[in-house]
């Protein structure tokens, strides 16, 4: 798929107006049905975090934040965030969940190395999750069972909307499909990262693609995570094959974090041994904060999907190219 590419013939069968409806119905359908079915309360998040702490997402450790300085804090740095992977975890310790209880927030971010496209923006929002789990949790069978949990969800959210919705047809398999980056590199071995999803994902529909952060056998990760919030060993993404852009599309990335001995040697495996310091990752080795598992699930990512949209710009409001905007205003196309 081309950059920004429109498919021939695309019409949206919303209007603005409907659109927005149906935005609001496809956000509050699915967040009620994630939270029962993960045990999750709703929290209120950051928008911005003192870059001292380490809350921030470092993601693929070459984004850089962007920042301001607060004038009531001496003139100090604050950071708005990339995503909430770590302050989730310390949310978790702060709020007294339980074992088995969990949290969940939007997070909006502000991601400007982004390079946007059809299915990336600037503007990233997501319902961010956290679950405190046991030692004994820390399992890719538990990442299995989570991940068939929110594929559930998804599922019944595409049926309640293809209900309210005649043009929008049911096309997610019954079952999600399970495999590790060394088994689709092994699979795949001459082709690309993203080649490898897409043949995968256009064959089976829904597919739990596990084990992401490691090296494979090029010597090279398949995606990069950074090495203090994920298990690479025990994360995974939620990828749906989606026919009107021909693409696979990530819905969920999600992951059981990482405890001393985990984060000690992925630090150590990425060189970045100077974050043993910051008070997030300080808070792990020293065994104070709780072991859980959590996740992002992209709201303008999914209702794209789930209203068939061509753009992820047609369901949320961002800055785009005089390019892309001549394009969508030819094709009859309406960003927000």
């Amino acid at each position: 798929m081309e950059k920004n590419s429109i498919p021939e013939g695309y019409q949206s069968s919303l209007n603005l107006r409907d659109t927005q409806e149906a935005i609001m119905l496809t956000k509050n359908f699915f967040q009620k049905e994630l939270a029962d079915s993960l045990n999750l309360i709703r929290v209120t998040a950051p928008l911005f975090v003192d870059p001292v702490t380490g809350l921030n997402d470092n993601l693929n450790g070459v984004e850089e934040p962007v920042s301001f300085y607060v004038k009531d804090r001496d003139g100090t740095k604050a950071e708005i965030v990339q995503s909430l992977a770590k302050w989730k975890r310390f949310a978790l310790g702060e709020y007294g969940v339980e074992y088995g209880e969990g949290l969940y927030t939007d997070m909006n971010a502000i991601r400007k190395d982004e390079v946007t496209d059809n299915i990336h923006s600037i503007y990233v929002d997501q319902w961010d999750w956290e679950k405190v789990i046991h030692r004994e949790d820390r399992t890719l069978e538990f990442l299995k069972t989570t991940m068939i949990k929110i594929y559930q969800v998804l599922s019944i959210t595409e049926k309640y909307l293809a209900i309210k919705y005649k043009y929008i047809d049911e096309i997610l398999p019954n079952n999600i499909f399970f495999i590790t980056t060394d088994e689709l590199e092994n699979l795949y071995p001459k082709e690309s990262r993203k080649k490898r999803e897409y043949l995968i994902t256009k064959k089976y529909g829904a597919v739990g693609l596990l084990k992401i952060g490691d090296k494979l056998k090029d010597g090279k990760p398949h995606d990069g995570r950074a090495p203090d919030y994920d298990d690479w060993k025990l994360n995974g993404d939620i990828l749906v094959y989606y026919p009107v852009l021909d693409i696979a599309l990530e819905l969920s990335s999600m992951g059981i974090r990482v405890d001393a001995e985990t984060l000690s040697k992925q630090l150590d495996a990425a060189h970045c041994n100077d974050r043993k310091d910051l008070s997030f990752q300080k808070a792990i080795l020293e065994n104070k904060l709780p072991l859980s598992i959590g996740g992002g699930i992209g709201q303008s990512r999914l209702c794209m999907f789930f209203l068939r949209k061509a753009h992820i710009g047609e369901v949320q409001s961002s800055l785009w190219s005089k390019e892309l905007l001549l394009l969508t205003k030819e094709k009859g196309i309406n960003l927000l």
